[in-house]
């Protein structure tokens, strides 16, 4: 739940626990076709996500979250200071901590949506905005809030594709959404949900 609201996951999920430093930590492991490499998230609320690729083993996902014990018990502790519905605008010490993260994330998911779509760009950029979660310019730069890092993949791929299909059509047209719906069908339900998450 978020806020209330179901949100269906793209991908089979499973609830798993792990121990980690002598710690219980409950996750969610969620195994997508799609996925070249593991990927952990943590969600407001503190909420640990594994995505895996298809067929990777058991054994091997749990040597991966254990090599990121450290980060993943300081990042649960972080994110459990706020409630799932309000993501706080960070200082700069906290957006210096987790800008790099959120721009390999940036960088990842606009080069796989960038596989269907084609379009040229010039620049990815992370920021700390307070009431926006990207933007495109017309010179073709894309600017994402580093605070994509910590929602559920399917809002932070929404927001991601969202930008980069501005590219193509600069403006909210039918076209637009089209384009939209190429890489994220349920972007009508991803874009309501997310609406409802505030930013202060």
């Amino acid at each position: 739940m978020w806020g209330g609201s179901s949100i269906v996951l793209k991908y089979p999920c499973m609830q798993k626990n792990i121990l980690l430093q002598k710690e219980p930590v409950p996750y969610t492991l969620r195994v997508s076709g799609r996925a070249r490499a593991m990927r952990l998230t943590i969600v407001p609320g503190g909420v640990l996500i594994v995505t895996a690729p298809a067929r990777m083993s058991q054994s091997t996902i749990e040597q991966f979250i254990f090599k990121k014990s450290r980060w993943v018990l300081d990042k649960l502790a972080y994110a459990k200071k706020f409630s799932p519905l309000r993501l706080v605008t960070g200082g700069k010490r906290d957006f210096a901590l987790h800008k790099a993260q959120a721009l390999a994330l940036a960088r990842e998911r606009v080069t796989h949506f960038n596989l269907t779509y084609g379009f040229s760009f010039k620049r990815i950029s992370i920021k700390n905005t307070k009431s926006r979660w990207g933007s495109c310019s017309r010179k073709g730069n894309l600017n994402f809030n580093y605070r994509i890092l910590f929602l559920p993949s399917q809002f932070s791929d929404y927001i991601i594709a969202h930008e980069l299909c501005h590219l193509g059509e600069f403006n909210h047209s039918l076209r637009f959404w089209t384009l939209v719906a190429k890489t994220i069908p349920d972007y009508a339900g991803l874009r309501r949900e997310l609406r409802k998450k505030i930013i202060s």
